[in-house]
């Protein structure tokens, strides 16, 4: 997890300039400004410490390997980081390694990790603040999508929306979210 030290003060402009550049600095300082509120959502949707901890390492490295692929002008690093914190989480509860060692973990791992999730609380970071500004449909994908873990197709199938409604209403949630995001900064 993120270190106990203080984290440098660095603006988000300078900070992808130097991961850019690939400074390999930067990416500790950007771990630590983020590496709490990411390791938080994964374990939202994996629901096991350790298995949390390695996908937040693997989403690190890819965040590293792809930076080229970042563009400021479709959002803000951090909405780009939990996508790709958001998809290592699903892709890791989806996949057959997962699905078998959840079938063989003991009980109090279980309750453990139930535990631990609850510990964390979007709520402090203010996600639920700004999603309550949200219309209901807008509220509801992201929800889903967000901190439920479901992907656009699963909520269409599962509530009975055309895809192309649901991926609509996750756009426009995410416009809103970001302007949001801008006034408060």
């Amino acid at each position: 997890m993120a270190n106990q030290h203080s984290v440098p003060k660095v603006s988000e402009e300078d900070l992808v300039s130097r991961l850019r550049n690939r400074d390999t600095s930067a990416m500790s300082v950007l771990y630590d400004m983020y590496s709490a509120t990411l390791y938080g959502v994964v374990l939202q949707i994996v629901r096991i410490e350790e298995t949390a901890e390695d996908v937040l390492q693997e989403a690190f490295l890819k965040i590293w390997n792809s930076f080229e692929h970042y563009d400021a002008s479709k959002g803000r690093l951090f909405t780009w980081m939990i996508n790709i914190c958001r998809n290592q989480a699903i892709d890791s509860i989806r996949s057959k390694q997962h699905r078998v060692s959840n079938l063989t973990q003991d009980i109090t791992t279980n309750v453990h990790a139930s535990l631990s999730a609850v510990a964390f609380k979007p709520e402090h970071v203010g996600v639920y603040d700004m999603i309550e500004n949200l219309n209901p449909e807008q509220k509801q994908v992201i929800d889903l999508m967000y901190f439920e873990g479901f992907t656009q197709s699963e909520i269409a199938e599962a509530y009975n929306i055309p895809l192309g409604t649901v991926k609509t209403r996750a756009r426009s949630a995410v416009k809103s979210l970001s302007k949001f995001f801008k006034d408060r900064a």
